[in-house]
């Protein structure tokens, strides 16, 4: 019992240690591991254009050299032509890229 409640509270002290990006890093991971159903949807002013269905993560775009990262995000996805969250017969997976700057996005976990 002492020691389970020590090494709960050598965990939280670990944690709360860390840097911001560190624990960032760290939920990224296990989200990566434990998997998403994410829904990409693109918006041209109010009228949706694009939809990606079944995407499990939007990645920044990291510089080739250096550590700054690139404004845009990147994934893969199903894309949705038909706009009714179902990855119909002839529907394939495919890799999107969109800038942070100009394209009106949402991203969200499927709810069903």
């Amino acid at each position: 019992m002492k020691l389970s409640i020590l090494s709960l509270g050598l965990m939280s002290l670990l944690l709360a240690a860390c840097t911001q990006e560190s624990q960032n890093n760290f939920g990224r991971a296990l989200n990566n591991w434990t998997g998403t159903d994410g829904i990409l949807e693109i918006y041209a002013g109010e009228k949706l254009v694009r939809r990606f269905i079944k995407v499990d993560k939007l990645t920044t775009a990291k510089a080739t050299e250096g550590a700054s990262e690139r404004p845009y995000r990147f994934g893969y996805g199903i894309l949705d032509t038909n706009f009714n969250n179902i990855a119909d017969r002839g529907e394939k997976k495919v890799y999107f890229e969109f800038s942070d700057y100009s394209t009106s996005y949402i991203f969200f976990e499927n709810p069903q």
